[in-house]
């Protein structure tokens, strides 16, 4: 009977040894534990609503995540040669991008964007007035001879901010920003012209204004992606001709899926 007992205390112990390696209580040295990782999305949030991701965004050129342009756009509706607004100093890693134009540059185009404006603006009862903006070579649009006043300010918002890089939530925080995704871009030309006071989502545009195109602004929208053509130009962040390509484009695309509206009016 004595030497049953070691045999019986032999047996209950590999029985627990079993049991715990069964249920997986504690990882053996040579198979450690597996540990996924935790899935990470992009997130980027304009008054509360967080953005959809720009299903266009690979076509517009983005910046590598931390950079941005070399200076903040001016406030839309401040006079195009108004002084642009540096950027405070950024942490390691978010250095101004290479070939961002410079606050001489910017305040320079501006100034010939001004001179521009006066100059159709004076020769408006022309009657070889034309109906359809033109791209200059330096990516800015030139209002056509005829537009309403609040075409022109659109226009004149579109181009200051016409080279800035794509970067996604830009321009949503504030209106002031060095770079600009697709509802900033049309958020802010469209504020240049008094008609937002705050930045609007892409989906937010897909029901803002009147539905239908307009006569001379035309705005097509869905949940992740707008753009708008403005007297016959398309100003757009998809399909530019690199990081700082203007939004002007005279290249048609693909409609399909938006919904099209219009300013009041317009």
């Amino acid at each position: 009977m004595p030497p049953a007992v070691p045999r019986l205390r032999l047996a209950a112990a590999l029985v627990a040894a079993l049991a715990l390696a069964g249920c997986g209580a504690q990882p053996t040295p040579d198979r450690p534990a597996k540990q996924s990782a935790p899935k990470t999305k992009p997130r980027a949030i304009a008054q509360g609503v967080l953005l959809t991701p720009d299903p266009e965004a690979k076509h517009a050129f983005p910046l590598p995540e931390g950079t941005r342009g070399a200076a903040n756009a001016p406030l839309p509706g401040d006079a195009p040669d108004a002084p642009t607004r540096r950027l405070p100093k950024s942490e390691a890693g978010s250095e101004i991008s290479p070939g961002a134009p410079s606050d001489a540059q910017i305040r320079r185009e501006l100034r010939e964007m001004n001179q521009a404006l006066k100059a159709f603006r004076k020769a408006r009862r022309s009657p070889l007035a034309r109906v359809r903006a033109d791209v200059t070579s330096g990516g800015r649009a030139q209002t056509p001879i005829g537009a309403p006043d609040v075409v022109s300010r659109i226009i004149a918002g579109g181009n200051a901010i016409a080279k800035f890089p794509y970067v996604w939530g830009g321009g949503h925080g504030s209106f002031v920003d060095s770079g600009y995704d697709c509802s900033g871009s049309v958020s802010y030309a469209l504020a240049a012209a008094g008609l937002l006071d705050t930045p609007l989502v892409s989906g937010a545009f897909a029901k803002w204004g009147e539905p239908g195109p307009g006569k001379w602004v035309t705005i097509y929208a869905n949940a992740g992606h707008v753009f708008m053509y403005v007297a016959g130009l398309r100003f757009d962040t998809s399909f530019r001709d690199g990081p700082f390509g203007t939004r002007w484009q005279t290249a048609p695309r693909s409609l399909a899926g938006f919904e099209v509206r219009h300013p009041p009016g317009l």
